[in-house]
């Protein structure tokens, strides 16, 4: 679903999408042993995900980038808690977002990951943009449109 200015993700869509990738992941042959969650965006894609591929070991990765809608800080940051590097050492690695658009969260973080050794590292995203540094091993849709995610498109509650 999408209005001329948006690209509008409703909870069924979600649902929809996380099966779709999970399926793509599967058939491709790929059996991640963990999947990492890059928080805060990545954290409810990554566990509809993992729970579709049946995969119990998760992880996540806090990362800042974006301050506001279409306004980012100039780099991504790494944020506490940090991952226990140590547990990925030799594993299969799925790491999920939730859109990779310019693509430079997803980049930190794979190769934060890789410095680690594990065996294999791949990436999973619901939306990639055309302008992302990273292309990610699996998408749903692809598209230049600001994304209204449905866990993020209200304010907080007070």
């Amino acid at each position: 679903m999408s209005s001329p200015d948006r690209e509008i993700l409703t909870w069924d869509l979600f649902g929809e999408a996380s099966r779709e990738v999970a399926q793509s992941i599967a058939d491709s042959g790929f059996r991640p042993d963990m999947v990492i969650a890059v928080a805060r965006g990545g954290l409810l894609p990554a566990g509809s995900i993992s729970y579709a591929l049946g995969v119990k070991a998760a992880g996540t990765l806090n990362v800042e980038f974006y301050s506001d809608v279409e306004e980012t800080l100039p780099d991504p940051v790494l944020l506490e808690p940090l991952l226990d590097t140590a547990a990925i050492v030799g594993k299969r690695l799925l790491v999920v977002d939730d859109v990779a658009d310019s693509g430079r969260t997803l980049d930190l973080v794979l190769e934060l990951l890789r410095n680690h050794h594990p065996d294999e590292v791949r990436s999973a995203v619901l939306y990639t943009k055309p302008r992302t540094i990273v292309q990610p091993d699996y998408f749903w849709r692809e598209t230049d449109l600001w994304i209204n995610f449905p866990w993020s498109s209200q304010p907080p509650v007070a």
